[in-house]
């Protein structure tokens, strides 16, 4: 069995056109969720882009691989799915955004510097035990700039790595050297500062003047399709690693895809104007600064109508550009003749708010639309389903190893996802957890902070550490976490059940050889 494991960035499952929340054109996506199996409630294991990402690559959750928060680099001797298909005689590459490493931008060196400062014993374990105290990312901004370094030639089990490194239209990495060859230079002539045109309200949205045939999207077609060339020629197994960095903002996608939708059409969300009385303190500080994005631009904040509408039409464009780019892909699959036995995942690192509750972005808050991801497995003579069990990104990497008949990781927590897509009446968990730590706090939220929650069928219960904030929604109820129900009298019992499901899970997932990352 060949495998494509396609991911893109901060996309939540319901922005997508089979689920029907917005005007998204998706063909290509949907096809790939109609011909295969659609789980309606997959879960990331952290709404946050490292440590998730490390957890779909070791199938463990983030408090057991140890990248906690963005910033702490996965430990380079990881045993990752990759690795385990290496040793098996399967062929490796990647391509696009990785983010196993931190990619030097500012707010990454500021997590670290935290980190330094009031976890010096995560840090020694995390980074300096690992990769000595002049550890510098091979996935660094700056390091890539020129677009010519090479990747070590097992970087966490993949063969080859064509690397991007960033977000938006002006990214570095090997993208750089292929857009230069063909006459475009990222460096000078991409980015806000170029930009065609510019939403005022939000320097996060604007029309990229890099060409469409020589964006990020389209280099991370077209290196897919060219190493499925190489596959396919070769006649043996492999593992093509697809990771397109959008639609992660900034939202700036070319000109016909900019363009294609417009804000004036672009509906609220049912929970956009949410009363928050009895949201957490940082929330309704949040709301109450509507229309004032966050001094850190990767930090949660609360848009204005327009704001939010300016946002998501230039997002449903860049999620239209990835759904033509994976027609992409497949095509080259059909077109090999390799569809039959190639196995082709979809998936996300985590969702964002986006208009939700009157938020958008991500950090400090697990409302659904954050911590939901879409997860589609299709081809390969696996059948189809749609499926409603809770099911989280670390059951991602148990899952290929058992369909490919390849050896387990002998780590792994998540489970293989095996017996729902044969819908052999397995038991099934109740309970699914979600984690957060960060070594910084927002308003009122002072850090280090670490959030837990537990999503069941009827239920979500997220707790902050060292805190008074309790939420508890009821969903078969207020299925839009509108009503918190964490302090009425009448949820006690719930709130009980709730209590014993999460302290079961944290026992599930403990372990004990990572440093700790202590809250206060």
């Amino acid at each position: 069995m060949n495998i494509v494991v396609i991911i893109a960035d901060q996309l939540r499952r319901d922005h997508l056109g089979f689920a029907g929340r917005v005007p998204v054109r998706t063909p290509h996506i949907d096809a790939l969720a109609s011909g295969g199996h659609n789980f309606n409630r997959a879960y990331a294991a952290n709404p946050v882009c490292m440590p998730n990402r490390a957890t779909i690559m070791t199938g463990r959750w983030p408090s057991a691989h140890g990248v906690r928060t963005n910033g702490i680099p996965l430990d380079p001797d990881s045993d990752t799915f990759a690795r385990a298909l290496r040793r098996s005689g399967w062929r490796t590459s990647a391509v696009g955004k990785l983010h196993f490493q931190p990619m030097g931008y500012e707010y990454e060196d500021y997590q670290l510097d935290e980190i330094r400062a009031n976890t010096p014993e995560l840090w020694d374990a995390a980074v300096a035990d690992r990769f000595g105290e002049g550890f510098v990312s091979w996935e660094d901004y700056t390091r890539h700039a020129d677009g010519d370094v090479s990747m070590p030639t097992d970087y966490y089990g993949f063969d080859d790595v064509a690397l991007v490194c960033g977000h938006g239209d002006r990214v570095s990495g090997n993208y750089v050297k292929w857009a230069r060859e063909r006459g475009f230079d990222p460096m000078t002539q991409a980015g806000r500062k170029r930009a065609f045109s510019e939403f005022s309200g939000w320097n996060h949205v604007y029309e990229s003047a890099t060409p469409a045939a020589l964006h990020p999207t389209t280099f991370v077609a077209e290196e897919s399709s060219n190493r499925l060339g190489e596959f396919a020629a070769d006649g043996k197994p492999f593992l093509l690693f697809v990771s397109f960095p959008d639609p992660h903002h900034p939202f700036a996608p070319p000109g016909e895809y900019f363009h294609r939708h417009d804000p004036a059409d672009m509906p609220l969300p049912l929970s956009f104007h949410d009363s928050h009385d009895a949201s957490p303190d940082h929330i309704r500080e949040i709301i109450s600064r509507r229309g004032v994005p966050d001094v850190d631009p990767m930090m949660l904040w609360s848009p204005t109508e327009e704001q939010y509408r300016h946002a998501l039409a230039a997002e449903l464009g860049s999620i239209e550009f990835i759904d033509d780019s994976v027609g992409h892909i497949l095509g080259t699959v059909d077109r090999l003749g390799i569809a039959d036995e190639t196995l082709i995942v979809f998936t996300s690192d985590h969702g964002d708010l986006f208009g939700d509750h009157g938020l958008i972005l991500k950090h400090f808050t697990h409302y659904e639309g954050v911590i939901q991801v879409p997860l589609i497995i299709s081809g390969a003579g696996v059948g189809r389903g749609s499926h409603d069990d809770l099911v989280s990104s670390a059951d991602i990497a148990p899952t290929l190893l058992d369909l490919a008949q390849a050896p387990p990781l002998c780590r792994a927590q998540g489970r293989s996802l095996r017996p729902i897509m044969e819908e052999n009446g397995a038991p099934w968990r109740e309970a699914i957890l979600i984690e957060e730590d960060q070594p910084f706090g927002i308003g009122t939220l002072e850090g280090p902070v670490r959030i837990r929650t537990v999503v069941t069928r009827d239920l979500r219960l997220t707790r902050i550490v060292g805190s008074r904030c309790t939420e508890l929604f009821d969903l078969g109820l207020d299925p839009g976490e509108q009503v918190n129900i964490a302090d009425s009298p009448e949820a006690a019992e719930l709130l009980s059940r709730a209590t014993t499901l999460m302290l079961d899970e944290l026992m599930s997932v403990a372990d004990e050889s990572v440093v700790p990352f202590h809250a206060a």
